[in-house]
């Protein structure tokens, strides 16, 4: 399970630094700081999945989870969402050390 957990950091993190690259490049041209959030990028690469998911969750839950929940957690920059998603899976399948306990 845990060797499992750290190559799913390992894709996480690896997508992450991806993320970063694309707005680096974006900023470059730009000549600004710009963010992409992951709605954008799901927008761009596949809006029928994204129609399909923002109806199944409204059909299947109240509206607002949709509206107040995950909109918001997409809109964060797709870097830092992949990031933090990455450090966790890393920090959930690190390898734990090794405590000796003596006792007399």
């Amino acid at each position: 399970m845990r060797a499992f957990l750290r190559f799913l950091a390992g894709i996480l993190l690896l997508v992450a630094v991806i993320a970063a690259v694309y707005d680096g490049t974006q900023s470059l041209a730009a000549g600004s700081f710009v963010t992409t959030s992951l709605f954008e990028h799901w927008s761009k690469l596949a809006p029928g999945l994204l129609a399909s998911a923002q109806g199944a969750v409204k059909r299947t839950t109240h509206p607002a989870v949709w509206d107040l929940g995950l909109l918001r957690l997409l809109r964060v920059p797709a870097w830092a969402l992949f990031g933090v998603l990455g450090f966790l899976f890393a920090y959930a399948g690190r390898r734990r050390r090794r405590v000796n306990v003596f006792a007399n």
